[in-house]
């Protein structure tokens, strides 16, 4: 993906449909019951960027899910109030930092457009609400952490856990055990 991406500025659709399929693909050769994709999937916010509708999003996201099938895809998503979220990010980054995203939401062209903060977190709103329609539409599980901005990261990591229980708990039975966790991104507390 990344070659692509280098080479013509994005990444067809199929391209992340291959790499998702070999991520399948070595998760299930692993015997792990239970791999985490940091910020992996759905690949929404980079469609979006990209261009593509919502239309256009649905039909990636039916090929997705064909791929993700012998898995329990699970997406948990951290809500929030955007404008913190972009604040944090700029105190954590830097200042250049906020000014970088708000320059590369606005070379994308994205919609609705991005010239400023204030148009990124409009922009961030819209791309919430597509990536949550999209999983929710393919019956993904789904958990939404609400307000994880006004939590510390270790309240966020116990509200994930108590969260991902009912799955977590399908794993061990299925298996006749607790379940191992692999991946990238394994944290041990989010971030």
């Amino acid at each position: 993906m990344a070659e692509e991406f280098r080479a013509t500025g994005t990444v067809a659709p199929g391209t992340l449909i291959a790499a998702t399929s070999k991520f399948v693909d070595a998760g299930v050769a692993s015997g792990d019951d239970v791999v985490i994709a940091d910020a992996l999937m759905p690949f929404v916010p980079t469609l979006l960027a990209m261009g593509h509708g919502e239309e256009s999003i649905d039909a990636f996201m039916a090929d997705l899910t064909s791929v993700l099938a012998r898995v329990r895809p699970v997406m948990v998503f951290l809500d929030g109030n955007a404008e913190t979220a972009l604040s944090r990010a700029a105190t954590r980054e830097g200042e250049q930092w906020l000014d970088r995203y708000v320059g590369k939401l606005a070379d994308c062209q994205v919609s609705p457009p991005v010239a400023d903060v204030a148009s990124a977190v409009r922009y961030l709103l819209r791309e919430r609400a597509v990536t949550l329609g999209a999983v929710r539409r393919r019956d993904w599980g789904l958990v939404v952490i609400e307000r994880a901005d006004e939590l510390s990261s270790d309240e966020v990591l116990r509200v994930a856990q108590r969260s991902l229980r009912p799955w977590l708990e399908t794993v061990g039975h299925r298996r006749g055990q607790t379940g191992r966790a692999t991946g990238p991104g394994r944290p041990t507390s989010p971030r």
